[in-house]
């Protein structure tokens, strides 16, 4: 395999990622295809799987134009989690996707927490609660809101297994993926009949489960003539974003523990056992690498939060080069604790810790004194800040992480690899290979193809880390005051209840 390369593809919110990679672990080449989001209604978030997969075809193409599909071995595919894809019998879209940062399923959650008798239940049954992001609560929605729809409905997928069908005609998924629907049980690997049976849903919605790294298809005759790859290339199961995250950056063995920025944020720990928090304030998932779970904590805009300050607040720097760089050497010139401002970053509710759809963001402390450099600043810290929430939590749970290795736009960017140590208090390093998920899924591939035995060396082959970089402790304790202050802030981001006005 002197010359083979191996085909990742991260089909995520905001693009769809294509990247090459060498056994040695190089990148070769990259190529992304930036997407829409749909937002109907407040709270909604919709994309079109078709989307996904012209994007895909686009990224693809741009990757192999110049080189020998031949060289491609094998490819893996990551995605975006719990985003629900409706297909009929011939499996054709029935209508958009909602994603996982939609928030319109609260009444389906409590219907699901009352057909199942509470949340032990869910706890024994699927490890997780019942969220508006996870996909059965999205299913019962079609079925109460667009019966119609419904009625069509033959088989339920998830964003990366949608364009793995369309590579190879194959429908499958893989336990890190499915774990995230709330319809399969992390702790047996495997669908749980008593949730399906609770809801009134059939298995049949639910595809196959296979390996991650696993070959579950090959890619058709049609779909090489669409991308340019080699028909009968074997194509793996992948696996979630987050765990291919992970993956990316060696975060796939107990007492390792990930932070990534991306459109949402989260803090990942393996575990050799599935571990469940009790309150169930984080989430309980399969890893991409057998007998692995992870414990992990979701922040439902990180880097989205950001992008979208940026796009309302910095429109004068749209047509200027590094934009997102530009903003944060102005947040640099500011203090920490921006003077006074603080930032709840819940513009489409909250998961970890709060498990709160209703929660909006709000900037608190303004003053005439202030300026878009200290919303900057606390837009940063503020993440930073919810993100500490789930670190809190693994602490809680025994799962103290002795450091960090970071992922996502915030592993790039020097202020806010140094604003997650000083608040976290954790030494935090990054890896060579700073390409998230799809290089995540790439390795997968390799797996796959027999380049390497598994996944654990695939990542010691591969990845180098760089020096970690230790939290200055004058300012984790400045942080530790100012993440007391994000907290007390909590209740801002909740709206007010409205009352009808009296008439007469």
């Amino acid at each position: 395999m002197a010359d083979a390369l191996f085909l990742g593809l991260d089909v995520g919110t905001s693009g769809v990622k294509a990247l090459l990679v060498t056994e040695a672990g190089a990148v070769e080449a990259t190529a992304t295809t930036p997407l829409a989001l749909s937002t109907p209604r407040p709270g909604w978030a919709e994309q079109h799987p078709d989307s996904w997969w012209d994007a895909s075809l686009a990224s693809i193409r741009q990757l192999l134009a110049p080189r020998s599909a031949r060289r491609v071995r094998a490819v893996g595919i990551s995605g975006q989690m719990h985003s629900s894809v409706f297909l009929d019998r011939a499996a054709e879209v029935i209508r958009p996707a909602l994603l996982w940062c939609d928030g319109r399923t609260t009444a389906e959650c409590a219907e699901i927490t009352q057909r199942v008798g509470g949340e032990g239940r869910l706890r024994d049954w699927v490890c997780n609660p019942a969220l508006e992001g996870f996909t059965l609560p999205k299913v019962l929605w079609l079925r109460n809101q667009e019966p119609a729809a419904f009625a069509r409905l033959a088989t339920v997928l998830l964003a990366k297994d949608f364009v793995r069908l369309r590579l190879t005609g194959t429908l499958g998924t893989e336990p890190s993926d499915a774990s995230g629907t709330l319809m399969f049980d992390p702790a047996r690997l495997r669908w749980s009949r008593d949730m399906l049976d609770a809801v009134g849903l059939p298995v049949s919605l639910v595809p196959e489960v296979g390996g991650s790294s696993e070959v579950l298809g090959h890619v058709t005759p049609a779909a090489a003539a669409l991308t340019g790859l080699v028909p009968g290339t074997p194509v793996v199961g992948g696996g979630a974003d987050n765990a291919c995250g992970a993956a990316g950056v060696g975060a796939i063995t107990p007492g390792e523990a990930v932070a990534s920025w991306g459109t949402s944020g989260t803090v990942l720990a393996p575990t050799a056992e599935p571990r469940v928090d009790p309150a169930l304030r984080a989430h309980t998932f399969c890893h991409v690498a057998p007998g692995v779970w992870y414990v992990m904590g979701v922040v439902l805009s990180a880097g989205g939060a950001f992008a979208w300050y940026r796009d309302q607040f910095a429109r004068d720097l749209m047509g200027a080069d590094q934009p997102d760089a530009r903003l944060t050497e102005e947040a640099a010139a500011i203090p920490a604790g921006a003077d006074g401002v603080t930032f709840l970053p819940y513009l489409q509710g909250e998961r970890t810790p709060h498990r709160d759809a209703a929660m909006r963001g709000a900037f608190v402390g303004l003053s005439l004194a202030h300026s878009r450099a200290h919303l900057t600043r606390a837009v940063l810290e503020g993440v930073c800040f919810a993100l500490r929430d789930s670190v809190s939590i693994l602490q809680e749970l025994g799962l103290a992480p002795s450091h960090l290795l970071l992922t996502g736009g915030g592993a790039r960017n020097p202020l806010i690899r140094r604003l997650q140590a000083d608040v976290f208090g954790l030494p935090v390093s990054t890896v060579d290979r700073e390409e998230g998920p799809a290089y995540g899924a790439a390795l997968l591939a390799a797996v796959g193809a027999g380049a390497f035995p598994d996944l654990a060396a695939a990542v010691r082959h591969t990845l180098t880390r760089a020096p970690p970089a230790y939290p200055d402790p004058q300012a984790h304790r400045a942080y530790q005051a100012l993440y007391d202050r994000f907290r007390a802030s909590y209740p801002a981001s909740r709206p007010p209840r409205t009352t009808e006005p009296r008439v007469g």
